[in-house]
């Protein structure tokens, strides 16, 4: 898994009700389409998640956005979401939230993820599919020594 610090939105973040990554990606001021970048226009692109603080009391919504401005407070578009259930936000467990391919968007990208009540901590960037199911999973063993 290769994990460019470029490409982090959050790193060990608290979320709490609808808080937005304390970073974005700066697409650069051409970014709108038809004359600017479009994310996943090729291979498929989306947000690693990776729960650092299991969930507290409710599931959360993660959401990717793009905004007009850097802290992801105006213009905001939802691009795509992914509800997690409460028993699934623990610490250690992985998620991918695919970016629709083509999706044109504001100059800035992030995440926002909410919660009806209590927090999640997790680190999250922007990553292909392709890196991201690279990612190790671990199978319990089917001995004993």
């Amino acid at each position: 898994m290769y994990l460019d610090v470029l490409g982090r939105v959050s790193n060990a973040q608290a979320f709490g009700a609808a808080a937005v990554s304390t970073d974005s990606i700066d697409l650069g001021p051409g970014s709108v389409a038809p004359n600017g970048r479009q994310i996943g226009t090729g291979e498929p692109m989306g947000f690693g998640v990776a729960v650092t603080t299991a969930g507290t009391v409710a599931p959360t919504l993660m959401e990717i956005i793009s905004a007009t401005d850097a802290p992801l407070t105006a213009g905001i578009l939802v691009h795509a979401s992914r509800t997690i259930p409460l028993a699934e936000t623990v610490a250690g467990a992985v998620f991918f939230i695919p970016l629709p391919m083509g999706t044109p968007t504001q100059r800035f990208l992030g995440v926002r993820f909410t919660t009806a009540a209590g927090t999640i901590s997790a680190t999250v960037w922007l990553t292909t599919h392709s890196l991201f199911s690279l990612l190790a999973k671990a199978y319990p063993k089917n001995y004993v020594v």
